[in-house]
């Protein structure tokens, strides 16, 4: 039972997280320009973190949580907008 209450967090996590990326790149860059790619590796990125939790019970939820954080962030920083914004602070 704990098994799978800690695995329906992280997979909430998960699921929060995409919406959340999901809904910034929407408003910062618009239809025309939305990352399906990224989203794409967000999504396949998640159901991989889900799936190694269900399997490796000794994984902490915070790790886990942490991970697929970081990993966020990472995707979201190879995105036209961020691209463009650092490109503006640069020059």
């Amino acid at each position: 039972m704990k098994k799978t209450i800690q695995t329906l967090i992280v997979a909430a996590f998960v699921v929060l997280t995409t919406a959340t990326f999901g809904f910034a790149e929407y408003a910062a860059a618009g239809a025309s320009n939305f990352p399906y790619f990224q989203l794409g590796a967000l999504i396949v990125g998640g159901l991989i973190i889900i799936s190694l939790k269900y399997k490796y019970q000794k994984m902490y939820t915070g790790e886990v949580v942490g991970a697929f954080a970081l990993y966020t962030m990472l995707v979201a920083l190879f995105t036209s907008p961020v691209i463009d914004a650092v490109k503006n602070m640069v020059s």
